[in-house]
């Protein structure tokens, strides 16, 4: 029913542009009846839902009859003299509604430039474009500057974007004769991509860079941003001295990410005023680097929101144990703990004090004993890791996740 009532939209739509067309083409009134001959366009409005008899008994003149025919739906199209008093042959007639469809299906046909740029970012992040060239070739076309170093943020909108009811304004989109018949579907699927593109134009607002930021409605609620992450782009979120020297590459700036993200998820929430979740992602190098950037923000956004709560910022550094438990990735998990234990690398005495500290079940006296060190000593080195890491081995959920880091790294 659902797929008839479009149908049926899209009939009259296409019959408004062949009664306009083809009444500027042959200087001649037009409209169109479907096939309860009740016509549903004309170059003379004021003939729209009148009956073809009603109207023919108000004719002065010949007329032409050419049917016309869109997916399932048929009707004919009635062609009047024209004004310039030239006669129309009925091949002729037929000829140009059947050129006026046919070109109207084929832009119906052609997708929109948004929709292309969604499903390149769509395809790219999902691995399934990986030949450089062509993702440049691509990226050209759709004007799009993959050049600079670019890590994603993954907004998880759904309740905002998909969320139930066809708004107003949609409606009032609609003209009130085909309301009765505008199927609901529709109106949905026209408010999710209004509301989507509200969210990204709220992302694009914030960052005060439309041509920086790149976004992409992926479907299901969800937003991609593929923001340009090097230390000059990321502007006041820029490092401040609190990621470690030591770090690589792929966590580099990753501090800023998030405070831009921590900043742009109170925009959003405010924009929409509805639950909006934030994934961010590593920067990876390379084109293929996009589509890790991608799976490190859908890991974060999946187990920050089972694990921790909605309405936040995820990143797997902030995951906890979740991040060493819920990533498959092995290399991923390695390089998240080489990241979390990265600010000891150049204190052995405290990395020596750890393994100590677990290898006797996390007891203070006997590891004080065991490294001929005071108890005070002990708990001042304790503290200083805590500093250093933002991890308190004194605490279960850190300690598991201090003592898990430490066995990653030894992976590598």
């Amino acid at each position: 029913m659902t797929a008839l009532l479009t149908t049926t939209a899209q009939f009259e739509r296409v019959a408004k542009i062949v009664a306009q067309r083809v009444a500027q083409l042959l200087c001649a009134a037009v409209f169109v009846i479907d096939q309860h001959s009740i016509a549903i366009a004309s170059s003379d409005r004021k003939l729209v839902g009148l009956s073809f008899n009603h109207i023919c008994g108000q004719l002065t003149f010949d007329y032409l009859r050419v049917p016309i025919y869109f997916d399932t739906q048929v009707g004919e199209v009635i062609i009047g003299k024209p004004d310039n008093g030239e006669e129309i042959s009925p091949r002729l007639a037929q000829v140009i509604v059947e050129l006026v469809v046919n070109q109207t299906a084929v832009i119906d046909a052609l997708p929109n430039q948004h929709h292309l740029k969604n499903k390149f970012i769509y395809d790219l992040l999902n691995g399934l474009i990986d030949d450089e060239a062509t993702v440049l070739h691509h990226s050209k076309l759709l004007g799009l500057d993959l050049t600079p170093p670019r890590a994603v943020i993954l907004i998880d909108a759904a309740d905002y974007i998909l969320g139930n009811g066809v708004s107003d304004e949609d409606l009032e989109n609609v003209s009130a004769s085909l309301r009765p018949r505008v199927a609901t579907s529709s109106l949905a699927e026209a408010q999710i991509r209004r509301r989507a593109t509200l969210v990204i134009g709220s992302v694009v607002s914030f960052f005060h860079l439309p041509n920086d930021t790149i976004c992409a409605y992926l479907g299901d609620g969800e937003v991609a941003v593929l923001k340009a992450s090097d230390t000059k782009n990321l502007g006041s979120w820029a490092n401040r001295g609190d990621v470690p020297d030591q770090c690589s590459s792929s966590w580099a700036n990753l501090t800023a990410l998030k405070r831009a993200a921590e900043a742009l998820l109170s925009r959003l929430r405010a924009d929409t005023d509805a639950s909006i979740s934030i994934g961010i992602g590593r920067y990876h190098p390379g084109m293929r680097g996009l589509a890790q950037s991608y799976q490190d923000a859908r890991a974060a956004l999946s187990l920050g929101c089972r694990f921790r709560d909605r309405n936040q910022v995820h990143c797997l550094d902030r995951l906890g144990i979740a991040a060493f438990i819920g990533v498959a990735d092995e290399q991923t998990k390695i390089e998240l703990a080489t990241y979390l234990l990265s600010p000891l690398n150049h204190e052995p005495e405290l990395l020596t004090t750890l393994d100590t500290f677990f290898s006797e079940d996390c007891c203070p006296s006997s590891t004080a004993n065991r490294l001929s060190i005071h108890r005070n000593t002990l708990s001042y080195r304790l503290d200083k890791i805590t500093s250093l890491t933002g991890l308190d081995p004194r605490r279960f959920d850190d300690a598991v996740q201090i003592r898990l880091a430490l066995l990653m790294r030894r992976l590598r």
